[in-house]
């Protein structure tokens, strides 16, 4: 049987080189497998101490990316809220814009009608319309702090949510190291 060390084809697929020899011993499986577990047997430790430290690494990985996505959405969701502020002043500014115009066209109808506008049911009228007034501008302003504190609340989540994805990723490395540890001392042991 013709044993070959070394066969070298150039790009037309014919030898180039060829390092052999005739052999007329006994036969072995000599399958993939089995070769190859018996070749890497006295390096299976640092093999499996190998892969232990690139899952470790990766596991740390995941767990930073993770937790830099989680602290992506705090700052969103405080920006959020910040918007929120803007948002009811511009809010209140054409809240009092459409009051005023309101007015203005109460007052007109008023005065068109004959009626005085500083006693009696006009002037009931006007205190009842700046008394509603107050409450919504009052109402605008609680709603946009529940939104606030929502979004504010939203971002403590997303923050724990980082920081649990980073104990995760180091439980994920202890546990991979504490299951090499084991794995090593059943090989030696």
């Amino acid at each position: 049987m013709k044993i070959y060390n070394k066969i070298v084809y150039d790009i037309n697929n014919n030898i180039i080189e060829e390092d052999s020899y005739e052999y007329e011993g006994p036969l072995t499986l000599a399958d993939f497998v089995t070769t190859a577990a018996k070749a890497a047997t006295p390096y299976i430790p640092y093999a499996v101490a190998g892969t232990a430290l690139f899952g470790m690494q990766q596991a740390g990985a995941i767990g930073k990316f993770n937790q830099s996505v989680s602290n992506r959405n705090v700052l969103v969701k405080e920006n959020e809220a910040k918007i929120l502020d803007d948002k009811l002043t511009l809010d209140l500014a054409r809240f009092n814009k459409a009051f005023e115009k309101l007015e203005g066209t109460t007052t007109v109808a008023l005065a068109k009608s004959g009626v005085q506008t500083n006693s009696g049911t006009a002037a009931n009228i006007k205190l009842s319309n700046l008394y509603e007034k107050e409450l919504e501008i009052q109402m605008m302003k609680y709603n946009t702090e529940i939104g606030k504190a929502e979004k504010l609340e939203e971002a403590n989540f997303a923050r724990i949510n980082g920081e649990m994805a980073r104990m995760n990723a180091r439980m994920q490395q202890i546990q991979i190291a504490s299951s090499v540890g084991s794995s090593l001392l059943t090989m030696t042991g």
